[in-house]
């Protein structure tokens, strides 16, 4: 999906939200009962023919920047990766770990459901098989929810995000490589993907912006 395209997508969901009076969380999260940090749906929204998949959770209060109701984790499926692309960390559980996911980012919501940032993560925040930024970036026109069986409006939105904002999601997956490098040096290498630093890397998000880059009025 082109940007012009992808940007077009955006702003049509967007829309159909507002004019539904159901943002992005309302038609993610249940009625009642909204526990911190577990995951929506339980077992991820995974695409029927990708298998690229997302979930969306809640921090309490205090542990992210307040302006933040929640937050989506967008993954590729280790099967739309290239088999010659090796990951440079992996769960520790290695080929028996039960999800062969790659993070590709965080996209964090605000309380009227209009997306505010970008985050890249360690690796075992979401207990991903870590790829190195190149090998991600190189992948990221893979990534497709379109055939979830969630929210359409939502799919087809975090769809059009990624491919929206492509090049932002690029350079910061590149800094969080350059962040890993740092923290390893420094480490010795031992533990740099498995403890603290749970945040590498983050692009604020100005959708208005954005859009007017592309020449959509």
């Amino acid at each position: 999906m082109e940007p012009i395209d992808a940007a077009t997508v955006v702003i049509d969901t967007i829309v159909e939200m507002a004019r539904e009076a159901r943002p992005l969380m309302l038609r993610v999260l249940p009625d009642v009962d909204v526990h911190w940090w577990a995951h929506y749906p339980d077992d991820d929204a995974r695409d029927a023919i990708t298998r690229s998949r997302w979930y969306y959770h809640v921090h309490p209060p205090g542990e992210r920047d307040e302006r933040e109701h929640g937050h989506f984790h967008l993954f590729l499926h280790r099967t739309q990766i290239d088999p010659s692309a090796r990951p440079i960390a992996q769960p520790p559980e290695g080929e028996d770990a039960a999800a062969h996911v790659a993070h590709v980012a965080g996209l964090s919501i605000d309380g009227q459901g209009i997306p505010i940032g970008w985050f890249a993560t360690n690796r075992w925040v979401t207990d991903e098989f870590l790829y190195s930024a190149e090998v991600v970036i190189e992948h990221l026109p893979r990534y497709s929810v379109d055939r979830t069986p969630e929210d359409a409006a939502v799919n087809r939105f975090l769809t059009a995000m990624v491919a929206l904002y492509r090049d932002e999601i690029a350079g910061m997956l590149r800094e969080r490589d350059a962040r890993l490098a740092v923290i390893a040096a420094a480490s010795g290498g031992v533990t740099y993907c498995e403890s603290g630093n749970d945040i590498l890397a983050s692009r604020p998000i100005d959708l208005d912006e954005k859009i007017a880059s592309l020449g959509i009025s």
